[in-house]
């Protein structure tokens, strides 16, 4: 595993000390500073991915291309002063997702596109999610088209790869059972685990059609399947791992030399959940509303800490405008919060879905955050009131671990989530 691990990170001799490697699935700028931190202080890399609706060759929901990201992300490792050598940039679900409204060859040649731009822009981690039905097609796609149309994708990323001026070749993640981005919109008591047969039939149709499309020399960087572990979380509850449901899952890495599993949706999982799922061969590790639920944790504390020292007239009131904003724009939750007026305005702020992650870029937010950033680095935080609101930051800033400015109890909010997985994922 360690190997594999190594190859993912492009042999960096940092990842000979990690048995597993997470993965930070956000845009989020402080998010992405905290994270660097964390990969800074352990100095290890550090796996940050962009998905096919955040960024595209049209812009995403981010309004960046791919190139965009890359930029974005470098200018936060030169402020936090992480080497751009210990950075893995991924793509996750790539794939004609986006697209699933038009037929299915113009979904594929926007997937095509969508592909070739985030490996010219220096992606080496490419997650082909081709699972998804466009119009035209059966409401269930079997494994044979959905690797006939992955490997077709691989295609074009060797072909972008070979233009490219680095000399690198990125490495791919495939599979067919593929969780819902962002967790379940329903409730659930139980997720079933991939069954082992599966698992082996999805690399043995892949492995057919890499060998169709002549791109063989590719299938050694075929590194990773997606599979479900039996983790997952809907808006209010967790499935927790059970190690002992997916022992015949584990055993089929044996047969599969050269490749881990890659988990999705472990956000929430227990830190031994965490490392329960490395030792099981589980070794990419997926977090992104994790680590964003944990900064609207730490921004409402803190709005609510505002509240407490400032006259109501200069606040900057972030989670009246929050709501506000939600209510005024309600397209990336309306589908997915059900229930009457309370329960979608609990699920709006504290859903584990966490879906007011789409409105921090949102321009009258993103100044309500800056302002209340500005508003508590111009007075002192007492600490006991700190211990109301945020007690494991209290319990820092005594240590002399942190400081007390609203920016270091962020990162520190944040990086409380991401030091589990990178326990988790260390020798």
């Amino acid at each position: 595993m360690h190997n594999i691990v190594a190859r993912l990170a492009g042999e960096n001799p940092a990842a000979q000390k990690m048995k597993g490697i997470y993965s930070i699935c956000s845009a989020h700028p402080w998010v992405l500073g905290a994270a660097m931190k964390q990969a800074l202080d352990d100095g290890t890399p550090l796996l940050i991915e962009s998905t096919s609706n955040q960024v595209d060759q049209f812009g995403g929901y981010t309004g960046m291309k791919p190139a965009d990201f890359v930029r974005f992300v470098h200018l936060i490792a030169d402020r936090v002063g992480l080497s751009k050598d210990r950075l893995i940039l991924g793509g996750d679900h790539l794939g004609p997702n986006a697209w699933r409204a038009l037929p299915s060859e113009e979904a594929m040649q926007r997937a095509e596109a969508l592909i070739d731009a985030y490996v010219a822009a220096g992606f080496s981690k490419i997650h082909l999610d081709t699972s998804m039905s466009c119009a035209g097609d059966p409401a269930r796609l079997s494994d044979a088209v959905v690797a006939q149309r992955a490997a077709r994708l691989c295609a074009v990323a060797e072909a972008a790869a070979e233009r490219g001026t680095k000399g690198t070749k990125p490495v791919y993640i495939i599979g067919t059972e593929v969780p819902v981005p962002g967790g379940a919109a329903e409730e659930l008591e139980t997720v079933e685990v991939t069954r082992w047969e599966a698992a082996l039939d999805t690399v043995a149709v892949h492995r057919d059609a890499w060998r169709t499309h002549g791109l063989d020399a590719s299938w050694q960087r075929v590194i990773a399947l997606v599979v479900q572990p039996g983790v997952e979380f809907d808006h209010t509850k967790v499935v927790n791992y059970k190690p002992e449901l997916a022992t015949e899952l584990s055993k089929v890495l044996a047969q599969l030399p050269g490749m881990i599993f890659e988990a999705h949706s472990t956000d929430y999982q227990k830190p031994e959940a965490l490392a329960a799922l490395v030792r099981d061969g589980f070794a990419i590790l997926k977090v992104g509303p994790g680590v964003t639920f944990a900064l609207r944790e730490a921004l409402h504390a803190l709005a609510d800490i505002e509240s407490e020292l400032m006259a109501e007239s200069g606040r900057s009131n972030l989670r009246q405008i929050v709501e506000r904003v939600m209510l005024a724009k309600p397209g990336n939750w309306e589908k997915y919060y059900h229930g009457d007026d309370r329960e979608k305005r609990l699920l709006r702020t504290y859903s584990y879905s966490d879906r007011v992650r789409y409105y921090w870029a949102d321009p009258e937010i993103e100044a309500a955050a800056q302002k209340l950033i500005s508003n508590l680095n111009g007075v002192a935080i007492p600490e006991n009131l700190l211990s109301r609101y945020l007690p494991e930051q209290y319990w820092q800033v005594r240590r002399g671990a942190i400081d007390a400015s609203p920016m270091s109890i962020v990162q520190s909010k944040v990086r409380h989530v991401i030091s589990k997985y990178a326990a988790a994922c260390m020798v």
